[in-house]
C-alpha cells in the first residue's frame, strides 16, 4: 500500500514538472528556437506558448531588436606605412533567428572579425590624409560589405560608424604644428591683404584730394583770370570814355618805370622804343607851361651817355648828334609798330 503511493506521487510529480516545462511564456522583442528531438520545427513568437512535455525543448532565445556593439580599437595600417588606430561601432538587427542560432557559431565575434578584416582592406588603400577625412566613404564601405554577408547569417547590418581614428603620437605632433604653420601663413596673408587694401584706399584717398585740389586751383585761377580781364576792360573802357590825351599816357608810362627798374635781381631791363614818343608828349607839354623853355626832340636814350640817333637825349642830359644808322636816317614807321632793333637796354650794374 504504502510503495503504491511512492509510486503514485513520483508519477504525479513527473508529469507537473511536464506540464511546468511545457509552458513557455516569450518576452516582448524576443523570440524562441524550439527542437523536436533535436531538430528545429518551429519559432516561438512573444506571449505564451505550450511545449510537448520531453520531446520539445528551447534551443536558444534571440533578442531581435537593434543592437549596438562597439569593437575595441584596431590597428590598422594605411597605404604610406603608417598604422592608426580605429575604433568601430556597429548596428545590426536579427531578422532571422533560425539562420543566426544555425547558420552561425557566435554571430557578434563573426561581425567583429569581419568588420576587423574588411577595416584594414579598405584603409589599406588610402593614404593618412584621406583615412582622416573620408569617414563616410568607409562607414559606406564596412555597412555594403557586411550587410552582404550577414545576410546570410540572418542579420541586418543597419549602420556602421568610427568613434576614433587616432594616428601615431608623432605623426599626430607633426599635423599639429603643420596645422599651426598654416594658421600663421594665413594669418600673415590675411594681415599682408589688409595693409595691401589700406594702402590702396589711402593712395585713392590722396589721388582724388590731389584731383579735386587741382580742379580748385584751376577754378581759383579761371576765376582770377576772368576777374583781372574784367579789370582790365573796365580800365580801357574808362580810359576811351575819358578820352584821355597822349600827354597823360605818356605820364602814367613814366610813374611805372620805378615799378619796372625795382628789385635787386633786376640787373638789366629794357625800354621800348616808344619811350622816345613818351619824352616828347611829356616834353611838349612842359614847354606850353608858361615860363618853362621848349624840350628837344629825342628818338631814344641809353644808360651809357651815347646816342643812338639824330638828336638822343643821353643819361647826363647831353645831346647826341645824328649817327650812321640812327632814326633819322631811316623811314618813318607806321605808329604802334616796334621791332627789336628799336628797343634800348639799361644795365644798372653800370649806373
Amino acid at each position: 500500500m504504502v510503495a503504491t503511493i511512492v509510486v503514485f506521487l513520483v508519477i504525479a510529480g513527473l508529469i507537473a514538472l511536464s506540464l511546468f516545462q511545457s509552458v513557455r511564456i516569450v518576452g516582448q522583442g524576443t523570440v524562441a528556437v524550439i527542437e523536436r528531438f533535436g531538430r528545429y520545427t518551429r519559432t516561438l513568437t512573444p506571449g505564451l506558448r505550450i511545449l510537448m512535455p520531453v520531446v520539445d525543448r528551447v534551443r536558444a532565445i534571440i533578442d531581435v531588436r537593434e543592437q549596438v556593439v562597439p569593437f575595441p580599437p584596431q590597428p590598422v595600417i594605411t597605404q604610406d606605412n603608417l598604422t592608426v588606430s580605429i575604433d568601430t561601432v556597429i548596428y545590426f538587427q536579427v531578422t532571422d533567428a533560425r539562420a543566426a542560432v544555425y547558420q552561425i557559431t557566435n554571430y557578434i565575434q563573426a561581425i567583429e572579425q569581419l568588420t576587423v578584416t574588411t577595416l584594414r582592406n579598405i584603409v589599406g588603400g588610402m593614404d593618412l590624409e584621406r583615412t582622416l577625412t573620408s569617414r563616410d566613404y568607409i562607414n559606406n564601405e564596412l555597412r555594403g560589405v557586411l550587410d552582404q554577408v550577414t545576410g546570410n547569417w540572418g542579420i541586418r547590418v543597419s549602420r556602421v560608424e568610427l568613434k576614433a581614428v587616432e594616428p601615431p603620437a608623432s605623426i599626430q605632433d607633426s599635423m599639429e604644428k603643420q596645422m599651426r604653420a598654416d594658421r600663421d601663413r594665413r594669418a600673415a596673408i590675411l594681415s599682408a591683404e589688409g595693409f595691401k587694401q589700406s594702402q590702396i584706399l589711402t593712395a585713392e584717398g590722396e589721388k582724388q584730394a590731389a584731383v579735386l585740389r587741382a580742379e580748385g586751383e584751376a577754378k581759383a585761377r579761371a576765376l582770377q583770370a576772368d576777374g583781372e580781364a574784367a579789370a582790365i576792360r573796365k580800365v580801357f573802357e574808362a580810359i576811351h570814355d575819358g578820352n584821355a590825351d597822349n600827354q597823360v599816357m605818356a605820364y602814367q608810362y613814366l610813374q611805372q618805370l620805378p615799378k619796372i627798374a625795382s628789385g635787386d635781381s633786376n640787373k638789366l631791363w629794357i625800354i621800348p622804343s616808344e619811350f622816345g614818343k613818351a619824352l616828347e608828349n611829356v616834353g611838349g607839354a612842359l614847354g606850353r607851361l608858361p615860363g618853362m623853355p621848349a624840350a628837344p626832340v629825342t628818338d631814344s636814350v641809353t644808360a651809357n651817355g651815347n646816342g643812338n640817333g639824330g638828336g638822343a637825349l643821353t643819361a647826363n642830359g647831353d645831346s647826341a648828334g645824328p649817327a650812321k644808322g640812327s632814326r633819322g636816317d631811316r623811314p618813318p614807321r607806321q605808329r604802334g609798330a616796334s621791332g627789336p632793333a628799336d628797343d634800348v637796354f639799361f644795365n644798372q650794374d653800370e649806373e
